[in-house]
């Protein structure tokens, strides 16, 4: 009766997602917690910070009226996340697998122009703002990943081959204009190309074409970039020499379907959708410039998860299909300092801190997507050989972390019968990350 309601355990789960070849293993959610090296070391505040052009595009736009000179910024960083997953089931046995997600590149630019106007200012980003991936291979010796045609040691069958990558890439036209000295406000329309694949195709039902009682989702294969956009808002405001406040807010990125051609078991076409979005930010935040030659920003955001298309919902339709990952709305708070040191060195120290989005009830959903960590920790310094000239590096890291629940075997399709818990079951998701990032900003 079990092997009819293939692929065991899962609906996955899975999901999830990302990255462009990104593997944004730490992030506020499926967001970066920060953009380029200046922000990342930050902890990402920057929303009344705006210390570098990445940062001041992506976290509050009205920011760049407070740049002095024209620059713009290229970075790279180098993620490398650990991602396991483990299973047992009480008389079949336990294991734990490792995803070979090895390290992602994840390129980021910002332009920011004064123009002859000294009230307007332009500018604009090529941003990785979210993403995630996973890599795991088939398993026998670990239920939640045994093959989902399988007999002998695991007779119930399993998710097989877990593979995701996800990301998303805005492309931000930005305005800011100060209204006066002290008050300004911005707005960047964002176009935003995205990209997710994930194997097997838990968007698509589970399928038994050729007849053998044996249901399996079918391969997740040709995905292609996906459309959309939404915009960034901010106002800022210098309250005097030292504080300074900010309010952003990011709109939903809007997505078109994104849609994979796959084929079922016997080799039929089929085409599987998946509606998805990246959530509304909305964030608030205040610097201090008071101390001799340091700067210390803190930031406050709320993340809503809870309204957008694919991460709200949760669970499996009943012919087995991934209806959404189950995350909850989450606040986040980051907080940064910098201090310089001499003429042409800057330190930086940041720590941002973020509610779990995923509930332990939805371990299984997110082993594709494991963004449950709650701390990112990161330090980095500037190099400033000239007036013109800065480079920059930072490093981050992201604290071990899990989310533990029961394996849930999808409904027997095509009924309607709801997911069943498997007694003595258990599965988890780990994850930590290291983050190395390297950047140049060049003035005139």
């Amino acid at each position: 009766m079990l092997r009819s309601r293939p692929g065991l355990f899962f609906g996955l789960s899975a999901l999830a997602f990302v990255a462009l070849g990104s593997e944004r293993a730490s992030a506020q959610g499926i967001y970066a917690p920060g953009i380029g090296p200046v922000n990342r070391s930050m902890g990402s505040a920057a929303v009344a910070a705006p210390l570098d052009g990445m940062g001041a595009i992506n976290w509050n736009p009205a920011t760049l009226s407070a740049f002095e000179q024209s620059e713009l910024s290229c970075s790279v960083e180098f993620l490398i996340p650990n991602i396991d997953a483990s299973s047992s089931v009480a008389g079949l046995g336990a294991g734990s697998t490792s995803s070979e997600s090895g390290a992602t590149l994840l390129p980021n630019m910002a332009w920011v122009h004064k123009t002859a106007d000294p009230r307007l200012t332009i500018g604009f980003g090529v941003l990785s703002v979210a993403g995630f991936s996973t890599n795991y291979d088939a398993d026998p010796t670990n239920p939640i990943l045994a093959p989902q045609r399988t007999a002998g040691t695991f007779p119930l069958g399993g998710f097989g081959r877990v593979a995701s990558e996800a990301c998303f890439i805005d492309f931000s036209p930005t305005i800011a204009y100060a209204i006066t000295d002290q008050f300004s406000v911005g707005v960047a329309p964002v176009f935003t190309m995205a990209r997710l694949s994930v194997e097997p195709m838990v968007f698509a039902g589970l399928d038994d074409a050729n007849g053998d009682t044996i249901s399996t989702y079918p391969r997740g294969a040709g995905e292609r970039y996906s459309w959309g956009g939404g915009a960034n808002f901010g106002a800022y405001y210098i309250h005097d020499c030292n504080w300074r406040f900010g309010a952003g807010l990011k709109t939903p990125r809007w997505m078109e379907s994104f849609r994979f051609n796959t084929e079922d078991e016997v080799g039929n076409p089929q085409v599987a959708k998946f509606n998805w979005e990246l959530p509304m930010v909305v964030s608030l935040g205040t610097s201090y410039n008071g101390f001799e030659s340091t700067v210390v920003a803190l930031d406050v955001r709320y993340i809503d998860y809870d309204n957008a298309n694919g991460f709200g919902d949760s669970g499996l339709n009943a012919d087995g299909s991934l209806v959404g990952l189950g995350w909850r709305s989450v606040m986040a708070v980051a907080m940064g300092v910098q201090r310089q040191i001499s003429d042409t060195t800057f330190l930086r120290a940041g720590y941002v801190y973020n509610q779990n989005p995923i509930p332990d009830s939805e371990t299984q959903f997110n082993l594709a997507a494991p963004l449950h960590y709650q701390h990112t920790i990161s330090g980095g310094l500037t190099y400033q050989p000239t007036r013109c000239i800065a480079l920059h590096t930072s490093y981050s890291y992201t604290p071990l972390s899990e989310i533990s629940s029961s394996i849930v075997l999808p409904p027997n399709a095509p009924t309607s019968t709801p997911p069943i818990a498997v007694p003595g079951s258990s599965v988890t998701s780990s994850l930590s990350a290291h983050a190395l990032d390297f950047g140049v900003t060049v003035r005139y």
